[in-house]
């Protein structure tokens, strides 16, 4: 694993796309995805208010990282570091930028922020997961149970993102289309997107060769 400038700067390019995407969904009450879900509802039992997400996330990531440790270290590296550090900040700043573009509160605008969010997300997990610094905290989690099970990643993400719902629901989180829409796409789609990202990294390394 190689880790340079570039990458890092790329990185942090995806944590960005995510931070704004939850944001986004969040700000459109159409529902969380299966992991902003658990942010809200950690948020909800705290009684803690919608601007404060960023923070919960904070909360909720550090906590993660620990168990994470434990049950998968090799999947802890400073990437994760990388992720966890301007999440909340990232989070925050999509709320705001919310908050500036989109005035009107219409049916159609929300659907198509949360549509614009759904899609941050996909490409920035999928960008963050291509320049293989480490993982997020829920992504590691799924690698681990990916590996000890000895399952394809996108079964296991589905399971798993169902699974966050199920909690995030039960502590009080949102829940909507936007929820059910991500739970059933998201490990399809940044299997995909990584692995197309991945291709044209590869592509470039080739061609960077040949000159």
């Amino acid at each position: 694993m190689k880790i340079n400038f570039t990458k890092i700067l790329l990185a942090l390019l995806g944590i960005f796309f995510i931070g704004v995407g939850v944001a986004f969904n969040a700000a459109t009450q159409l529902g969380n995805d299966p992991i902003a879900i658990i942010y809200d509802g950690v948020r909800n039992v705290l009684n803690l208010t919608g601007s404060q997400l960023g923070l919960v996330s904070n909360m909720v990531n550090f906590s993660l990282i620990a168990l994470l440790f434990f049950i998968g270290r090799r999947y802890v590296n400073i990437g994760t570091l990388i992720y966890i550090l301007p999440f909340g900040l990232f989070v925050n700043i999509g709320t705001l930028i919310y908050k500036t573009i989109f005035i009107s509160n219409s049916s159609l605008i929300r659907i198509a922020t949360g549509l614009i969010g759904t899609l941050l997300i996909y490409v920035g997990v999928s960008i963050f997961i291509a320049m293989d610094m480490g993982l997020d905290p829920f992504t590691g989690i799924v690698m681990v149970i990916r590996d000890k099970l000895n399952l394809d990643y996108k079964k296991v993400k589905i399971v798993f993102d169902v699974t966050l719902v199920i909690i995030g629901v039960l502590l009080g989180g949102k829940i909507g289309i936007i929820t059910i829409f991500t739970a059933l796409t998201a490990g399809p789609c940044i299997q995909w997107i990584t692995g197309f990202i991945n291709s044209r990294l590869l592509l470039l390394k080739w061609t960077k060769l040949s000159l």
